[in-house]
């Protein structure tokens, strides 16, 4: 059975503030689940609050402490604007990195096959000291090191396909040969990193794999990456866990995006990514909410998304 995670708190971060990344975001979601099919095999789950000490596994102890302690009448901009908190943000923050490895902890414990974390704040645009990009706490960055530096795994795949670059998990990992970092997103477009070039430092060197996207690109190219770079990739490095960035920004109607997947693409990319990790580490996977801003294209991806983890 898949778990779906979540919590009420992921509709109160932001409640009340205009803003792109929405409550409405996961309400929409949460409905569309709900009525649809595939909720029969699903296992609804409230997501649990992090601990401290996981979250400072790849965030440093001043900014995790600054987060949580933030004093909050109206709202706080943590990061040129775009990047809020009202007062319901670091409590929703502590959720969201909780619900990762809460889900990797239920997966590798056989009480499910896969996740989807239905979380809110995104995390893979925060860096180890700052917000940014709507991004609070780096929720699949701690799923990663919690995976790596509590249960032993030496081999942790990440793949990120929000059509935004994933600065933060990508700088946490940079010099990790236990942690392969693959991305694709739309290139050059915000936050202005991820280009082919950067491929890892260190003993993380090769084990970062940038595919830029132009703009227009859609089903067939990023198919055919999957095809020809990331599941050839995913077969050399044997991963003994999958973790996805699951923005769902480059689908054609997404406002922030000039990338034109279709919602069935989704479906394609879960199912390629859900065969690899039956190949290579008895199918452990589990998906992290990341971007998506059209309401309708959003609730439709994650539907085929999630349908997909759980047939």
């Amino acid at each position: 059975m898949t778990g779906f995670l979540w919590h009420e708190l992921f509709m109160k971060h932001l409640a009340g503030y205009t803003h792109v990344e929405s409550p409405q975001r996961v309400e929409a979601i949460l409905k569309r689940i709900r009525k649809s099919p595939v909720a029969a095999s699903l296992r609804f789950i409230e997501a649990e609050p992090a601990k401290i000490e996981w979250i400072e596994r790849v965030h440093d102890p001043e900014y995790v402490k600054a987060i949580l302690t933030l004093e909050i009448d109206d709202a706080v901009v943590l990061d040129w604007g775009d990047t809020v908190a009202t007062k319901a943000t670091p409590a929703a923050a502590l959720h969201a990195a909780g619900a990762g490895v809460q889900a990797v902890r239920l997966v590798l414990g056989g009480k499910i096959s896969s996740a989807f974390c239905c979380v809110r704040p995104p995390g893979h645009h925060a860096e180890r000291n700052r917000a940014m990009g709507f991004c609070i706490f780096n929720n699949i960055a701690v799923a990663a090191a919690h995976l790596v530096e509590a249960e032993g795994l030496r081999r942790v795949a990440i793949v990120d396909w929000d059509v935004h670059h994933g600065n933060g998990t990508e700088h946490m990992f940079i010099d990790d040969d236990r942690v392969l970092y693959i991305s694709l997103h739309q290139y050059p477009h915000y936050p202005g990193t991820g280009s082919a070039e950067t491929t890892g430092s260190g003993r993380g060197q090769g084990y970062t794999i940038n595919l830029p996207m132009g703009a227009g690109a859609g089903d067939r190219e990023y198919l055919a990456a999957f095809r020809d770079r990331i599941i050839p990739a995913l077969d050399e490095f044997k991963p003994e866990f999958i973790l996805i960035s699951a923005g769902f920004d480059a689908h054609e109607d997404d406002p922030l995006s000039g990338t034109i997947l279709t919602t069935s693409a989704y479906r394609t990319m879960t199912v390629l990514l859900k065969v690899s990790a039956e190949k290579h580490c008895k199918g452990r996977i589990v998906s992290f909410l990341e971007g998506g801003y059209d309401i309708q294209a959003l609730a439709e991806s994650v539907e085929e998304h999630v349908t997909a983890l759980a047939t």
